[in-house]
């Protein structure tokens, strides 16, 4: 493989597929097949079939479906926070440098050569659709201690380093930081599917409006109203 190569948690995984030709193609067909079919409907069975394997072969590499989404979602996360760190590196403005922050979460669905094997659309579009059941689960607290979220909150650790340099008395960057993520990925998934849970509409892979969006939330909260919240006994906690 020649490009990016993303250093990801060992736990992950039991062989490090992008070191085999049949590692590469697991995560090459894995997106494929999760894209077109969902996570629920995908099985290691099918994934098989697919690249007329066995599922012995499968197993080899990851010891179930969950960690495998683990695997693709942890691989999108850094490749984030790669495009974040390239494209901010020379830029000495902080304001700007959230500007350019907001326009990759939201684009990320643009494919990279650099990654042969990664279908950045199709990966985009797990992400948007099924990033959360990578770590809405019953399992987290174990999995949080084994490490597998660490890429998701190196992106958000990146981003609230940018957002302090913006505002450094804000309260609550790393939520902002978490948030700006989430709503990336939530409100183009609710113009595609649920319009009536959000204000704006994505038009094919068109996504201005949802950056708008992210740029009104963070920069209306960084910039914007001057009141302190401050929660009080009897009042409304604005003074």
């Amino acid at each position: 493989m020649v490009g990016i190569e993303m250093q990801l948690n060992p736990a992950l995984y039991l062989r490090n597929p992008v070191e085999t030709s049949l590692g590469r193609r697991i995560i090459e067909k894995s997106i494929e097949l999760i894209a077109q079919m969902g996570f629920e409907e995908f099985t290691f069975k099918k994934l098989a079939t697919a690249l007329s394997s066995t599922e012995a072969s499968i197993y080899r590499y990851f010891e179930n479906k969950h960690n495998l989404l683990v695997y693709l979602v942890s691989w999108y996360w850094e490749w984030m926070r790669f495009k974040i760190n390239i494209q901010t590196a020379n830029l000495s403005n902080a304001e700007h440098k959230l500007q350019v922050i907001i326009k990759i979460l939201v684009e990320a669905s643009i494919e990279d050569p650099a990654t042969p094997f990664i279908n950045e659309t199709l990966l985009h579009s797990i992400v948007v659709a099924e990033s959360a059941k990578a770590y809405r689960t019953k399992q987290v607290d174990a999995e949080n201690k084994d490490g597998f979220f660490l890429k998701y909150k190196a992106l958000v650790a990146k981003i609230t380093e940018i957002i302090l340099e913006i505002n450094p008395n804000f309260p609550y960057p790393r939520a902002l930081g978490s948030n700006l993520v989430e709503m990336a990925n939530d409100h183009i998934y609710f113009a595609k599917h649920l319009p009536r849970l959000t204000d704006i509409s994505v038009s094919g892979d068109d996504y201005k409006e949802v950056e708008k969006l992210l740029m009104f939330f963070a920069f209306g909260i960084l910039n914007g109203s001057k009141q302190v919240f401050n929660p009080t006994p009897n009042g409304n906690g604005m003074v």
